[in-house]
């Protein structure tokens, strides 16, 4: 199914030409408290990872909003396709107000039933088609990347690293990119090896492939896949790691460099309320450092305080609009083949990003 992913959502282009755009639709009446919230995900809530990281959004909701304000249910272990569709539907007819979707495959099934119960708010998070009961959410996790490229350029001592993936959309294309162009910004000779899993979530080949990375030199992994098999190799062979979607220290507190988080509990409070006051849109949000949703957690003790003092400065850049890391400064920002993809002086627009199909100088894909 993610065969022909990268070719849909480029050509979706699906409007995060800002953080915030709306459609233009009818707003909901008001709805008497509590709202009822329901969530479905994509895999067993374990103590890391994409979903345990939604469901820790869906309780800091919960503590924001108050049990008198919300009542929320999930479902877990949800795969994508038929089951998705009926778990959707069943939450549907049975009295939810509005349904949060966290996965890229859930966006169909969540359109179909949409049109079913046109009265039902819908968050589809990761998908990029959207209704006027269906709104559409990411995060921009390309910024993390970036930053914690500095520190792994900083902490490797071979200069290579390695980044084990699922499938090359766009947003996994921009995550390698901008670990790549951080680490290259402070080890101009560093190189970043991939490899391809073609699967989300496969424990003993997540690890099968980082020991193979390590095996070729590589001091500090990433990882764009969802379990933990890969933070637990670093800390068996004694190497770094970046964590991703949560914080993964207790599986690997020596390998851990940092942990690129993301921060749904306030988006999915807001959502809420909107339902709850009657001000709800479908809209397409995009949030990255600035708004809070992405953010560095989880930081080494070995990390040099100097280190440590540099990432604060670039984030507070990239707070403030002056870092984006696929804008060229002086130099233009070629790819793996020695192409001009960002000229001199240039940032790329978010429509540009999210069609990303290259890879960065310095990225190199490994033989399968």
């Amino acid at each position: 199914m993610y065969k022909n992913l990268a070719a849909a959502l480029a050509a979706a282009c699906f409007s995060f030409l800002s953080p915030i755009s709306a459609v233009h639709a009818e707003s909901p009446a008001k709805i008497a408290p509590p709202v009822k919230a329901a969530f479905v995900y994509v895999s067993p809530i374990a103590d890391a990872g994409w979903t345990h990281q939604h469901e820790a959004g869906r309780k800091e909701m919960m503590a924001l909003l108050g049990d008198k304000a919300v009542q929320s249910t999930f479902v877990e272990n949800v795969a994508e396709g038929p089951d998705s569709e009926r778990v959707i539907r069943d939450l549907a007819a049975s009295g939810n107000d509005i349904i949060f979707t966290p996965s890229f495959g859930y966006m169909e099934p969540t359109m179909r039933v949409a049109k079913e119960f046109p009265n039902v708010r819908f968050e589809s998070i990761t998908g990029y088609k959207r209704a006027d009961n269906v709104s559409t959410a990411n995060a921009r996790y390309y910024e993390g990347r970036y930053l914690s490229g500095v520190l792994a350029g900083r902490m490797s001592r071979t200069g290579v690293a390695g980044f084990v993936a699922g499938f090359p959309i766009p947003e996994v294309m921009q995550g390698i990119n901008a670990f790549a162009l951080g680490m290259r910004s402070v080890n101009p000779k560093a190189v970043v090896k991939v490899v391809w899993l073609d699967v989300w979530f496969d424990p003993p080949r997540e690890r099968e492939a980082a020991m193979a990375l390590f095996n070729e030199g590589v001091d500090v992994v990433a990882f764009q896949v969802a379990s933990t098999a890969i933070m637990a190799a670093a800390q068996e062979r004694g190497k770094y790691a970046i964590g991703f979607h949560s914080n993964m220290q207790h599986v690997g507190p020596d390998a851990q460099l940092v942990a690129v988080t993301h921060q749904w509990g306030n988006y999915y409070a807001d959502r809420v309320k909107a339902v709850a006051t009657g001000t709800w849109k479908s809209q397409n949000t995009w949030a990255g450092v600035r708004e809070g949703m992405i953010r560095l957690d989880g930081f080494n003790a070995r990390i040099p305080s100097a280190v440590r003092e540099e990432l604060k400065s670039l984030e507070k850049d990239m707070v403030a609009g002056k870092l984006q890391p696929f804008r060229a400064a002086k130099a233009p920002i070629r790819d793996n083949q020695g192409t001009i993809r960002i000229a001199a002086g240039r940032a790329l627009s978010d429509e540009e990003i999210l069609k990303m199909d290259w890879l960065a100088e310095g990225v190199q894909p490994r033989k399968k």
